[in-house]
């Protein structure tokens, strides 16, 4: 998912709450910080099919920090880098303008599902760390990227110093059933009829299985019909208030076939997570690293 926070699981923050640091006394800034460019930036060949845009900026001798964007196949645009002080951080994002999926955004070949799944995310990042020559790096994420976030984390425990979860989205299937199967209707009953519409009531016992059906399909412009209704939705319930730029971004052909594919491939498939709660279930392997979440409620 984007940035939707409304899904919230409320326990997870007492299953969670010793990986918070106290942050009642920080003095935070209000205000992203200047717009910056990168200062170097290519593409990485992470398998026979896939290469992946990525770009660092801000202070090259700063401390390393990762940013993953939500989705999956979403994408982030320039002013995430403004999250971070330029002068103090190493500021690396992924893709277009910082997209980290395979399949989206600069990277190749655009959506495809081919070799596309959570753990070759994980071993894509673990390529780029190396190939940018990082031993480690504190990791941003928000919603699909706190997702991320914490499935590398849990991974390679040896090369992240901190991580910073924005709207945590932990892909478990009650998460899944709120947003899809009309929990979001409560908050967004507009934008909900247009996705529950498109498909015939008989299949409307399970809307991601559903659009998987139409966002595979051979039939092109099923396919990208599908595609526009999926990423409406994203895009109308990803702020609290309607976000223009947002939902122009999803009318695009080319963003909305990819964002629907790939994000509803890996939400079919339950985030090639072996359990519902696997995120959960190794939360002890992190347990020791700094963590900041920042959560909000509607």
């Amino acid at each position: 998912m984007g940035t939707n926070e409304a899904n919230m699981d409320p326990n997870l923050h007492v299953e969670m709450k010793d990986l918070v640091n106290s942050v009642d006394s920080v003095n935070f800034r209000r205000e992203p910080y200047p717009p910056i460019e990168p200062y170097s930036s290519g593409f990485l060949k992470v398998s026979e099919i896939h290469s992946l845009y990525w770009e660092q900026n801000g202070n090259p001798d700063g401390h390393p920090v990762l940013f993953l964007h939500g989705g999956p196949g979403g994408g982030t645009s320039s002013g995430n880098r403004r999250f971070f002080d330029p002068e103090f951080y190493r500021i690396i994002l992924f893709d277009q303008l910082a997209t980290l999926q395979r399949g989206a955004g600069k990277s190749t070949p655009r959506a495809s599902l081919e070799e596309n799944t959570t753990w070759d995310l994980v071993n894509d990042i673990e390529k780029l760390r190396k190939h940018l020559g990082i031993e480690e790096w504190q990791v941003f994420g928000g919603s699909w990227g706190s997702t991320l976030s914490l499935a590398y984390t849990q991974s390679h425990v040896e090369h992240v110093t901190g991580v910073v979860l924005r709207g945590i989205f932990l892909l478990r299937k009650k998460e899944l059933d709120w947003f899809y199967e009309g929990g979001l209707a409560a908050i967004y009953p507009d934008a909900w009829e247009s996705f529950r519409d498109f498909i015939p009531e008989e299949e409307r016992g399970n809307f991601i299985t559903a659009y998987n059906k139409r966002l595979n399909s051979s039939d092109a412009e099923l396919q990208n019909k599908a595609a526009k209704i999926w990423t409406a939705l994203e895009m109308a319930t990803s702020y609290l208030l309607p976000n223009e730029d947002s939902l122009k971004r999803g009318e695009d052909d080319g963003f909305s076939l990819a964002f629907a594919r790939i994000e509803n491939h890996y939400f079919k498939h339950k985030g090639f997570f072996p359990t519902d709660s696997f995120l959960l279930d190794n939360i002890d392997k992190i347990r020791h690293i700094p963590t900041t979440i920042v959560q909000v409620r509607l």
